[in-house]
């Protein structure tokens, strides 16, 4: 993988508002900031997306999300939510091809940003085609482990 913008930002080769550092993460604010306090989590190694963690990786990062969040919502009040969002490969969006979390703090059900308000699909799906569906990661899943 290539050192990628992230990576540089992590290594601190290239400045960013940082929120959150320790010596396996770091969190800093999104440049788009999509609404107020919009932040990017990554690990400080290079780890391309989720399919690459491993779990002491997932762990790792993921463990820091409770203390981000919880901060934002001490700095800002009026956060009544917050998304995460993790795209993760070309076709999922993944623009930055080094693993991050978008932490996106809300204010109100219309904040939306990054189409997070989307249409689903129930009627698209039987039951017994969502057993079928279930089964099949359960399966993978058995395997894995």
């Amino acid at each position: 993988m290539s050192e990628t913008i992230f990576y540089k930002i992590g290594q601190g080769e290239i400045p960013a508002n940082v929120v959150y550092e320790d010596d396996q993460v770091m969190a800093f604010l999104d440049m788009s900031q999509v609404t107020k306090g919009h932040t990017l989590l990554i690990p400080k190694k290079a780890i391309q997306d989720i399919f690459a963690y491993t779990d002491d990786d997932a762990a790792m990062v993921f463990s820091r999300v409770p203390k981000i969040t919880r901060a934002m919502q001490k700095a800002f009040p009026e956060m009544t939510g917050v998304n995460l969002l993790s795209n993760n490969g070309e076709d999922a969006f993944q623009s930055v091809f080094h693993s991050h979390i978008h932490i996106i703090p809300r204010y109100s059900k219309e904040d939306d940003g990054f189409g997070l308000k989307w249409e689903t699909a129930e009627d698209q799906y039987s039951e017994q085609e969502l057993a079928e569906i279930a089964q099949s990661i359960r399966q993978e899943i058995e395997e894995v482990d």
